[in-house]
C-alpha cells in the first residue's frame, strides 16, 4: 500500500502529522449525546487531524460537524422543521448559548450555502480555523446536553463562549492561553493591512489588544492596563460586526474572545 503524501499547504501549520494531535486534543466527545452526533463529532474531529494529508478536509469537517449541532438544537427546542439558521439565533435569544457560539456557528452555515451555491471550494478553511469552527460546535453541543440548571450555573450566555469545553472545568486561563496560542499562529488577514474601521486601525488594534493579552497571561494586568484592556474591547465590539470578510471577521472575533478572557478575572465582584 502506498504511504499517503502530506499535502504541502499544511507546511505553514505543523510540521509533521504529529503536529496536527494538539489542536484537536481538547475536542472531546460531550457526554450524553446520542450515537449518530457522537460519530459526526468524532468523525469531523479526525477529518482535521488527517488534513494533514488532503488539506480540502478541514472545511469538510466544519460541514460535517455542523450535522450534529443542528440535531440536538432541533431536539432542544422542539422544532424539526426550522432551519438551522433560525435554531441558532432562537438559542441564542433564549440564552442557550452565548453570542460568540451563535457566531461561529452561524460562519460555519454560510460557509456551508456557500459551498453548496458553488461559490467556494473545499479548500476555503485552513485547518486552524476549522478548529476553531469545529470547536464551537462541540462547545454548543456540550451546553445544549447539561441539565438547564448547570448550564445556568457555568456561564451559557456568556459573550466569551463556553469556557469550560465539553465538562465545563477548563481553567478560564488555560482557555485564554490556549486560544491565544491558536491567535499567534493565525497569519493577520492581509488585505486588511492599512485598513481603517469606525476610526480604529486594524493593525494597530490587534498589536494593542496582543501586548495587553501578553502582559496578562505573563504576570497580570495593572489598574491602567484593565482600562486600556476594556477600551480595546469596546473597539473591538464596533468593529467585529462591521467586518465582512470571512478569515477577517473569524480573526478578530478570536482576537476580542481572548480579550474578554483576559478582561474577566478583572472584573468587580457581585454585589
Amino acid at each position: 500500500m502506498d504511504t499517503p503524501v502530506p499535502d504541502l499547504r499544511v507546511r505553514t501549520v505543523v510540521p509533521d502529522y504529529a503536529g496536527m494531535h494538539p489542536l484537536v486534543a481538547d475536542l472531546v466527545l460531550p457526554e450524553g449525546a446520542s450515537m449518530s452526533v457522537m460519530s459526526a463529532l468524532e468523525t469531523s474531529r479526525e477529518l482535521i487531524r488527517h488534513s494533514y494529508y488532503r488539506y480540502e478536509f478541514a472545511t469538510v469537517a466544519v460541514t460535517h460537524a455542523l450535522f450534529a449541532v443542528e440535531q440536538v438544537l432541533a431536539e432542544r427546542l422542539a422544532d424539526e422543521d426550522a432551519p438551522p439558521g433560525e435554531l441558532v439565533r432562537r438559542a441564542a435569544d433564549a440564552g442557550l448559548v452565548s453570542a460568540y457560539l451563535a457566531g461561529e456557528l452561524e460562519r460555519g452555515l454560510r460557509l456551508r450555502e456557500r459551498i453548496a451555491r458553488g461559490a467556494a471550494t473545499s479548500a476555503v478553511v485552513n485547518p486552524l480555523r476549522a478548529v476553531d469552527l469545529v470547536r464551537a460546535v462541540f462547545d454548543t453541543v456540550a451546553v445544549l446536553l447539561r441539565p438547564a440548571a448547570q448550564a445556568a450555573g457555568t456561564g451559557g450566555t456568556s459573550g466569551t463562549g463556553d469556557a469550560g469545553g465539553a465538562g465545563g472545568a477548563e481553567d478560564p486561563r488555560e482557555r485564554l492561553a490556549r486560544l491565544w496560542e491558536e491567535h499567534r499562529n493565525a497569519p493577520f488577514p492581509a488585505s486588511f493591512r492599512g485598513v481603517d474601521i469606525d476610526g480604529a486601525d486594524l493593525v494597530l488594534l490587534d498589536a494593542d489588544v496582543a501586548g495587553l493579552v501578553q502582559r496578562e497571561l505573563e504576570g497580570g494586568l495593572d489598574g491602567e492596563g484593565v482600562a486600556a484592556l476594556r477600551a480595546r474591547i469596546a473597539a473591538l465590539r464596533a468593529v467585529v460586526p462591521l467586518l465582512d470578510e470571512e478569515y477577517c471577521a473569524a480573526y478578530f472575533t478570536r482576537l476580542r474572545t481572548a480579550a474578554d478572557l483576559a478582561a474577566a478575572r478583572h472584573l468587580p465582584p457581585a454585589a
